[in-house]
């Protein structure tokens, strides 16, 4: 058995072949195999569902990017006002719970009667959906300066310094295990909202067109989606139209026809994609590829497969100077994991031409995945200090400053990423 193509195929994730190999290890250590051979050989339902817990690891927080959730209940409020009995809501992967107890709260604060909505909440993670049921959170799930929630919502066990959810709220979700590719998506046919944030991020181009083709098919033709602010690109290409929400990164369907979603498509000159890694579901090291379709944007495609930059062939010296079939190149190298040319191949380009922001973009995007996140934030700022409205860029700084805990640098930089996608929408 291949561990990391079986793993990729359960997960849908492009996961990184060293972050296989740590759960691999850890998970040797816990049974007590010695051979690593004997240890795959003797891989069943159950182990594997263990080795998919440590490579899909959760971390969210109550609350997180607010504008989503007040978006999404002025949509819920004006879909009850024009006569429907219940809206249906999604959250998929809904991690520990944090989104869909979210949404219940926001809606429980806007006034809406709890018989008036009902939350599924989906998760691959059997242990996510377990924690979730529970609705028992730690103080690092209560983020951010406003928290009058908590007291409103929670109860507080000063014995385990843990706070419980109130059933009521509890009560009008239903969480299950499941996949966004295939299996049960939920319980409803179709949803008035979806969210769906900062997981299509992991997944290459087709597995991205695949997931959203379904999240569609199971979303109301006058439904909502909420994305993350990422994968708002994504979801453009494959027949969605942002909603003007600032900050709250909410789409439609694009239907320009009778019968099926048009194709909408971003100007020539966007970038239409973001490798980042996002803190809400985060494996231990980058795994996100720009789709192909991105190379026509000046977008680097990193695929963390079998090749590794230390197995690589150096690159060749191509070009005279200012020729951009050196950065081509180090985008091809980028492509083929090939971290090490890649990098060797945009510094010799930015000799040529020292003020390219897309050779800094693609030096960010390696040292990103080589984990370097200094070196990554350094290369990314230069990017944008020579394209102020590089929307990639933009999303990954963002990214690099939440997980530092930055979430006030983390919020100017997702709003900056908001706008500058909005602008170079077709008009």
């Amino acid at each position: 058995m291949n561990v990391l193509s079986t793993l990729r195929r359960l997960t849908g994730m492009n996961l990184a072949r060293n972050t296989v190999e740590l759960a691999v290890k850890r998970r040797m250590e816990a049974t007590g195999a010695t051979a690593r051979k004997a240890y795959v050989d003797g891989l069943d339902e159950a182990e594997l569902r263990e080795l998919v817990e440590l490579v899909v690891v959760p971390e969210s927080w109550l609350f997180r990017d607010p504008q989503a959730f007040a978006a999404a209940v002025a949509f819920v409020r004006q879909r009850l006002a024009a006569g429907a009995r219940v809206v249906r809501i999604l959250s998929v992967p809904c991690a520990g719970g944090e989104e869909p107890y979210s949404m219940a709260m926001a809606l429980f604060d806007a006034g809406v009667k709890p018989q008036s909505f009902l939350i599924d909440a989906v998760d691959i993670s059997a242990a996510c959906i377990v924690r979730a049921e529970a609705g028992v959170f730690g103080r690092n799930a209560f983020r951010g300066q406003e928290l009058s929630f908590r007291d409103r919502y929670f109860a507080w066990s000063g014995e385990d310094e843990l706070y419980r959810i109130d059933d009521a709220l509890r009560a009008r979700i239903r969480f299950g295990q499941g996949s966004i590719l295939e299996g049960e998506l939920g319980t409803a046919r179709q949803y008035d909202v979806i969210f769906c944030r900062n997981l299509l991020i992991y997944f290459d181009e087709p597995t991205t067109a695949a997931a959203i083709e379904r999240l569609s098919d199971h979303l109301a033709n006058d439904g909502m989606i909420l994305a993350g602010y990422a994968e708002v690109p994504s979801f453009v290409r494959h027949g969605f139209s942002p909603l003007p929400h600032r900050q709250a990164f909410a789409l439609r369907k694009d239907i320009k026809r009778p019968g099926a979603p048009a194709r909408a498509s971003l100007p020539a000159s966007a970038p239409v994609s973001s490798s980042a890694s996002p803190a809400h579901r985060r494996p231990p090291a980058p795994v996100r590829a720009v789709p192909p379709t991105a190379k026509a944007a000046g977008s680097p495609r990193p695929h963390h497969g079998s090749s590794t930059g230390a197995s690589a062939t150096a690159a060749p010296t191509l070009a005279a100077a200012g020729d951009e079939s050196l950065l081509a190149h180090a985008r091809k190298l980028a492509d083929a994991g090939k971290v090490l040319q890649a990098d060797s191949a945009c510094r010799e380009f930015l000799a040529q031409q020292p003020e390219s922001a897309e050779a800094y973009f693609i030096l960010g995007l390696l040292a990103e995945t080589s984990g370097k996140p200094a070196d990554a934030e350094a290369h990314l700022k230069r990017c944008l200090y020579l394209q102020p409205d590089h929307y990639e860029a933009l999303c990954h700084l963002a990214l690099l400053q939440e997980q530092a805990g930055n979430s006030s640098a983390a919020a100017t930089l997702k709003a900056r990423a908001a706008r500058a996608f909005q602008r170079q929408q077709p008009q």
